[in-house]
């Protein structure tokens, strides 16, 4: 089956919403400024799955397939970062995204040997992002991973594993380079 035929049969009850999605997060992604930063927040607080408060939605940043996406309380995130939905992502409280991370929520089935790999289906794997996390640029956070409260990816890792509350990890793929002082709560 070609890719596009695929994609309509896969996302046919969706195609209006990645539509619009697209045409407007076109229009609004890269415009500076407050009003602009303001009107990006109305936007996806329309089309997340949830947006609790107000977030700072940096310009240049690329939500696709936003209705599987839920933020929480001071969400911050900034220039060039993408987040992939699809699958599903919950991010808490507190939690900063830096330039040019990348969150996906869904692995092509590669294991599907007998069709060409444009032609493989995609396993949705929802990731989940605690409370109070800092996920620094360039980083990547896979599919099916679950990041604790609290937690530290440095610049540049690839977290391909869960990483448990406190700690700081980076390198590729991931890994504890050490942890935090849990005793300080976000006010």
């Amino acid at each position: 089956m070609h890719p596009l035929h695929r994609f309509i049969k896969n996302y046919k009850r969706r195609l209006v919403f990645l539509w619009v999605e697209e045409m407007l997060g076109w229009l609004l992604r890269s415009l500076p400024g407050f009003l602009p930063g303001l009107l990006r927040y109305w936007f996806y607080r329309l089309i997340f799955r949830q947006l609790k408060s107000f977030a700072l939605i940096y310009p240049g940043v690329r939500f696709t397939h936003s209705y599987g996406i839920a933020a929480g309380h001071k969400f911050s995130i900034n220039s060039g970062a993408l987040i992939d939905g699809r699958g599903g992502v919950t991010i808490g409280d507190h939690v900063m995204i830096g330039p040019y991370a990348v969150i996906v929520s869904s692995d092509h089935d590669f294991q599907q040997t007998a069709k060409p790999m444009t032609s493989s289906d995609h396993i949705f794997k929802p990731v989940t992002i605690g409370n109070d996390v800092w996920v620094g640029a360039h980083a990547v956070i896979c599919a099916g991973v679950t990041i604790g409260n609290g937690v530290v990816v440095a610049a540049g890792a690839v977290v391909t594993a869960d990483v448990k509350d406190f700690e700081i990890v980076g390198g590729v793929p991931a890994e504890v380079i050490g942890t935090r002082n849990s005793s300080i709560s976000p006010s």
